[in-house]
């Protein structure tokens, strides 16, 4: 049977962490940052590995052809990257330059990328494509012409259709409409004028 305190240290939760470093960080900086982490009560703490070099490292997209150190840890108590940012700092190193993220997260993303890798590894060798039609030749022919002699620039494209209903009479301005010739003041019966002094009626 296992003793009573294997059991309490199985039973005991632990926040798992991976720290990563962009660049070569000593290993007198490795040793004193692992120290500062004495803080979290550390259950482990694994050796540091160090990639190759990339031509942008993962979690470090402002660096160019760097490799990433990086270390897992285990603690009873949690972290937060803000407070590995600032130990290392006091350390002297840029706090820019370290990232911590959950172990089980940066696992299940390393085994996204292989399994999307493995995936695409055989597509770059299917080059079998069909033959070009004559149609496509011919617009490759003419792509590849001086831009001059682009078969569009010589009107070589027509565009030959016909107008639904057939041909539409062009329409008249008010000047080609009839005109009267009559005022419409002359049609109107005038009452007879009333009388005056000078022509009295009667």
């Amino acid at each position: 049977m296992k003793p009573f305190s294997q059991y309490l240290a199985e039973s005991e939760r632990t926040y798992d962490y991976r720290i990563k470093m962009c660049g070569n960080p000593s290993t007198e900086l490795v040793r004193e940052l692992k120290s500062k982490l004495d803080q979290f009560d550390p259950v482990k703490m694994g050796d540091i590995k160090t990639t190759p070099v990339q031509v942008i490292p993962t979690d470090f997209p402002n660096h160019k052809n760097m490799p990433v150190a990086m270390f897992d840890v285990s603690f009873r108590y949690p972290a937060i990257e803000p407070q590995i940012k600032q130990l290392a700092q006091l350390l002297g190193w840029n706090p820019n330059d370290i990232v911590m993220l959950t172990a089980r997260h940066e696992d299940g993303l390393v085994r996204e990328y292989e399994r999307i890798a493995d995936e695409n590894k055989d597509l770059l060798k299917d080059t079998d494509y069909p033959a070009d039609t004559a149609e496509q030749r011919a617009l490759k022919k003419d792509y590849a012409a001086e831009p001059h002699n682009h078969a569009v620039l010589r009107n070589s494209y027509r565009s030959d259709f016909t107008v639904a209903g057939g041909k539409t009479p062009a329409a008249k301005t008010t000047n080609e409409l009839p005109q009267g010739t009559k005022s419409p003041m002359s049609k109107i019966a005038r009452p007879p004028r009333p009388a005056t002094g000078a022509q009295p009626r009667g």
